[in-house]
């Protein structure tokens, strides 16, 4: 699906250090201007508390059901909250400072959300059990969120009207819950693990909100894609390119030699890689080309045609840069645009 979108040279994960929406929107638009430096994105700031954190974010976009802070984490309940609505206050703010700083924008915008099963891992039942522990309840959490993200695209689409959305689910607990190595609520013993065609089909279904078909001709640029997140290891590449990703966005330093041939395969069929090579831990940065020595490795090792990696690969940082301080926040960012400009100017 929409194998000739662009998402551009670089972009951010998602979240960011401090609490001022509109600073974040600002950075994020600066660094990011577009097709020409990279793909600006609606900022995550968890540092302002329960509800701006990704939980509890993509919690208060959730259809007919609404979930509280316990002492334990986020629970499901029976009616929205204080919690509810202080999470859908916050979207509303940065939402409204994307707007302000993205007026006549045209070009790829990324809003970020927790797909389906790291939210099942994430969110508990009443019973203090985390939903993944009970598949009807994992089933009625994937429709829920479904609808809530065909609203909130909407929202976003209405606000920016020029833009091409990009929707990124970060599943960082999706290898946890294909092995059954979700901890149960005593940590005593693990859930079970889900079967795979299961996991898959419930990604494609949330996937399936925001990949229409037939929305373009045969050389248009489609108006929208998916890309999946995962700063874990073993990022699992095929299930999620069957799934329906139009991108796969992963912490590059992660990787070993057995991911070869599955990042091989993606990237000859179309897939795109979100390569997360800038640090998010505040030690010195390297040069640009030295940040991306190891995706030109990768490409000479695999025997993929340099010009295909300004194309195929977009720079990121490794994962989200809420515990660093503003400062270096904004010159990782500036780090994965000059890293990009590099892979570009000299692929080989």
């Amino acid at each position: 699906m929409n194998e000739n979108f662009s998402f551009g040279p670089a972009t951010g994960i998602g979240s960011l250090p401090g609490g001022d929406a509109r600073e974040a929107a600002k950075t994020v638009t600066g660094t990011f201007e577009g097709p020409e430096t990279g793909m600006p994105y609606l900022p995550e700031l968890p540092a302002r508390g329960p509800g701006a954190d990704m939980i509890g974010r993509t919690a208060g976009m959730l259809v007919e059901l609404y979930a509280r802070v316990e002492p334990s984490g986020w629970r499901l309940g029976d009616r929205p909250g204080r919690d509810t609505k202080r999470s859908r206050s916050w979207l509303g703010e940065d939402l409204d400072a994307l707007e302000e700083f993205t007026q006549g924008y045209e070009g790829p915008l990324k809003v970020q959300a927790v797909g389906p099963w790291t939210l099942a891992t994430a969110l508990e039942l009443r019973n203090g059990e985390a939903v993944l522990s009970d598949p009807g309840a994992c089933r009625d959490l994937a429709g829920s969120l479904a609808e809530g993200l065909r609203q909130h695209l909407a929202e976003v689409q209405r606000r920016v009207p020029g833009a091409r959305i990009v929707l990124q689910l970060d599943e960082p607990s999706l290898m946890d819950v294909l092995r059954g190595q979700v901890k149960s609520a005593s940590g005593y013993r693990t859930h079970r693990a889900v079967d795979r065609q299961l996991v898959e089909s419930t990604l494609r279904d949330v996937i399936g909100v925001h990949a229409p078909k037939g929305e373009t001709t045969e050389g248009d640029t489609p108006q929208s894609a998916v890309v999946v997140h995962s700063c874990a290891p073993d990022v699992p590449f095929a299930l999620l390119r069957r799934a329906g990703a139009t991108g796969i966005s992963f912490d590059f330093s992660l990787l070993t030699e057995r991911d070869d041939d599955t990042i091989g395969e993606a990237v000859e069929g179309g897939t795109k890689l979100l390569a997360g090579v800038v640090p998010t831990t505040e030690d010195p940065l390297s040069d640009p080309a030295g940040s991306v020595m190891g995706v030109r490795t990768l490409w000479r090792r695999l025997g993929l045609h340099p010009g295909l990696l300004a194309e195929a690969v977009t720079v990121t940082p490794t994962c989200g840069l809420a515990g660093v301080s503003p400062a270096y926040a904004r010159r990782a960012l500036a780090h994965c645009v000059k890293a990009a400009r590099s892979l570009a100017d000299n692929p080989e």
